[in-house]
């Protein structure tokens, strides 16, 4: 049985998107429990592996994400992430405030030993739909070369265990291919990961080949990772305006849309943020899962599966005995 923490709260649609999804993850998954944290008033379920805790507080999108975190300490967003610190989950769930999310993650849960930058990592789609973990995509702004290396461990155990690829493909995030590309950051970084024989490295990487299933595991710092990010999910939008704009630009257009709307509907999917589930906090010592802020039910759903699965493959004690132990 794998119990986790949920933030009812959190996101932009909640508590509504959140319970839905809850609901359904409980009549799916017979084997997970789950500690929902909210409004009771607002709790319209009831299911005999779920347990609900009553929060007075609530951490908003506007509120200051260290202050919230020490202010509103029956906030649902920090008694979840408590109760992983205190044995009760094996992870929490929330679509609230990133950087609040990421600081009670960072002061609450706390990080593994030896573990010097938790990194903020996600699965992105490519072409081919089998998607990449990509990391660290905002948790921190700065990254030193050995954070690098110690990003590239954590997301080949992240890529093996969650998402079940045998010896990931790890990647370096670069200007070019070429061993000698790039500023002093990647050019260290690219030393210590091809003398670092726990994973697979496979070189550097551009980001115009990252949706060609360049990689299994791309990695950089926060800073380039989180506009990367930024711009793969305006560009997939901007797409799909313009896709809608087209096919109903003529009754000959709409009549098209209509024969191909199977697969165009096959295409979005595979762009689609919802089937890949949360943002990931690698390298605490529980497991942190962001869903996205505008998350639908089908999102945060996701986002509980993929917690659930990290409970289930331990990953947490994975990370602890190999990263911790290789860097402490």
């Amino acid at each position: 049985m794998v119990t986790l923490a949920i933030d009812m709260m959190g996101g932009d649609d909640a508590p509504g998107i959140v319970l839905e999804a809850v609901e359904k993850a409980l009549n799916d998954f017979p084997d997970l429990h789950i500690i929902l944290f909210g409004d009771e008033k607002q709790c319209n379920i009831k299911h005999s592996r779920l347990e609900f805790r009553h929060c007075t507080e609530e951490i908003e999108m506007t509120d200051e994400p260290v202050r919230a975190i020490k202010r509103k300490k029956d906030s649902s967003m920090v008694r979840a992430a408590q109760a992983v610190k205190d044995g009760e989950a094996s992870g929490c769930v929330s679509a609230g405030n990133t950087g609040a999310l990421m600081s009670a993650g960072l002061f609450i849960v706390g990080r593994i030993k030896g573990v010097a930058r938790p990194a903020l990592v996600v699965t992105l789609p490519t072409v081919s739909g089998k998607g990449f973990t990509f990391l660290d995509v905002g948790a921190n702004a700065d990254a030193k070369p050995e954070h690098l290396l110690q990003y590239a461990q954590l997301g080949n155990i992240y890529a093996e265990k969650i998402r079940g690829i045998g010896a990931p493909k790890v990647a370096l995030l670069n200007i070019g291919t070429e061993p000698k590309k790039g500023n002093s950051l990647t050019k260290e970084a690219y030393q210590l990961m091809s003398e670092d024989t726990s994973f697979h490295f496979s070189g550097n990487v551009e980001a115009k080949t990252l949706m060609d299933d360049a990689a299994d595991v791309v990695v950089t710092d926060g800073f380039t990772g989180n506009m990367v990010l930024k711009n793969l999910e305006g560009t997939a939008k901007s797409i799909g305006k313009m896709f809608k704009s087209t096919l109903l630009s003529s009754v000959k257009n709409k009549l098209a849309a209509l024969i191909l709307k199977k697969d165009l509907n096959e295409v979005m999917k595979k762009m689609d943020y919802a089937e890949y589930g949360g943002s990931v906090l690698l390298g605490l010592d529980g497991n942190v899962v962001k869903a996205h802020g505008g998350s639908n039910a089908r999102a945060f759903y996701s986002a509980i599966r993929q917690a659930k699965i990290a409970g289930e493959e331990h990953i947490v004690e994975i990370m602890r005995e190999t990263v911790g132990e290789h860097n402490g």
